[in-house]
């Protein structure tokens, strides 16, 4: 028997689609197009926690602003011992954990968890806490706990709210009187291109080329605008084989003013815009319409951006490459 009507039209559009030979050319049907803005909306059922691994091996929390974890009493950089009475194994990984500590959002559906902080040797704390709707936030920051003084920001990608997000952050920041910054882009998918130029406006004097766009109507110069608010502060960026798309404009921008060392593995090589056609059905339809370049011009699709200092990621998940920027900031500052 012949497919339905609308997989013939389907099957029709991606052949159709196929003849431009472009990877990221291409068609979504519904569903999937309909999970796909809810991730770039940024929601899910949890108890608004972010999960790191340190050094040793260790899962810390850092509650989201105002979460239900923050409201509970977890504070940043608690290291979690039990969920549901048991033990977290060091050698879990770490979408495990995350997954532990999220679930359905209905009535009494929650988790217990028990943490406690690096001062707290003999004492830990038990928290039950009930699963809510989470928004994800673009950017998450914090002063180190290894390094006081070196205040962290995180993008976890590139959305209408990250310029205010990152005001916020620098606000914090400059207040806590920091001597040296981590931007974290790691894992940061892209996503808004002006909000991602806005973004590296922020650390780079004016005026600077920020990247090239080449599209059918020729070349177009992007420049710093409205931005150069810490353009002094010594600088790491932290990059890795899930930073894509907007995330490697803004670490290649950044690496090529010699604004910042970028430490890490190379970035994945998204290059190029696409537009995204919704059709009647909810399917959509993405197309290629342009190419980007790094200020030096170097090719990023396909390519990616190359760190000043690699860094092989350890096995089991810990966080090497926030440790090697912090002992490459100490000695930049040491230096003078």
């Amino acid at each position: 028997p012949l497919p339905d009507a609308t997989q013939l039209e389907y099957g029709a559009i991606r052949g159709m689609l196929a003849t431009l030979n472009d990877r990221l050319t291409y068609f979504i049907e519904p569903p999937v197009a309909a999970s796909e803005s809810n991730v770039l909306a940024g929601q899910y059922g949890g108890i608004g926690v972010q999960v790191r691994r340190d050094e040793a091996g260790r899962f810390r929390l850092y509650p989201f602003r105002d979460g239900p974890a923050a409201r509970a009493g977890v504070r940043d950089g608690d290291i979690l011992l039990k969920v549901n009475d048991q033990e977290v194994a060091l050698d879990l990984r770490q979408d495990a954990v995350d997954q532990l500590l999220r679930g359905e959002v209905k009535e009494g559906n929650g988790v217990k968890i028990e943490v406690r902080a690096d001062s707290e040797t003999e004492n830990t704390r038990v928290y039950t806490i009930l699963f809510e709707t989470i928004e994800i936030p673009s950017v998450v920051w914090r002063t180190l706990e290894e390094e006081a003084s070196f205040g962290y920001i995180q993008v976890l990608r590139f959305t209408s709210r990250t310029p205010t997000e990152l005001k916020k952050a620098f606000e914090e920041l400059r207040s806590a009187d920091i001597r040296a910054l981590v931007l974290d882009l790691r894992n940061n998918p892209g996503g808004l291109l002006q909000e991602s130029i806005t973004v590296a406006s922020q650390f780079l004097p004016p005026d600077l080329v920020v990247l090239y766009e080449q599209s059918r109507q020729g070349e177009k110069e992007y420049r710093v605008r409205n931005g150069s608010t810490l353009t002094d502060l010594p600088m790491a960026v932290l990059i890795n084989s899930g930073t894509a798309s907007a995330a490697e404009l803004v670490a290649g921008a950044l690496k090529d003013h010699r604004r910042a060392t970028v430490i890490g593995q190379r970035s994945f090589g998204k290059g190029t815009v696409q537009l995204i056609f919704q059709l009647l059905d909810k399917s959509s339809i993405h197309v290629t319409t342009a190419e980007f370049f790094p200020p030096s011009r170097q090719q990023l699709e396909g390519a990616g951006i190359e760190p000043d200092i690699p860094m092989i990621p350890d096995v089991n998940g810990r966080d090497v490459e926030l440790g090697e920027a912090i002992r490459f900031l100490r000695e930049r500052l040491a230096q003078g």
